[in-house]
């Protein structure tokens, strides 16, 4: 399961700089905080499914594109 949060934060990290977003921008369209972000991106927080909605909307991607990018990348 620690390896599926890393490669998530990872995705999340990809769709943020595709983007142009610095972390302070998502957090603040995602109505996070940027430490949190930060956690995430770097695997070591685990999300809720609404926090993963909230930072999915952000990115104006589904929580599913997010969860299966980070689930293709693990194989």
């Amino acid at each position: 399961m620690k390896g599926l949060s890393r490669r998530f934060g990872q995705v999340v990290r990809e769709k943020r700089l595709e983007r142009g977003l610095t972390q302070e921008k998502l957090a603040e369209l995602a109505e996070l905080d940027r430490t949190f972000i930060s956690l995430i991106e770097r695997g070591h927080r685990r999300l809720t499914l609404e926090s993963a909605h909230q930072i999915a909307r952000a990115l104006r991607v589904s929580v599913g594109v997010l969860v299966s990018r980070a689930e293709k990348s693990g194989d």
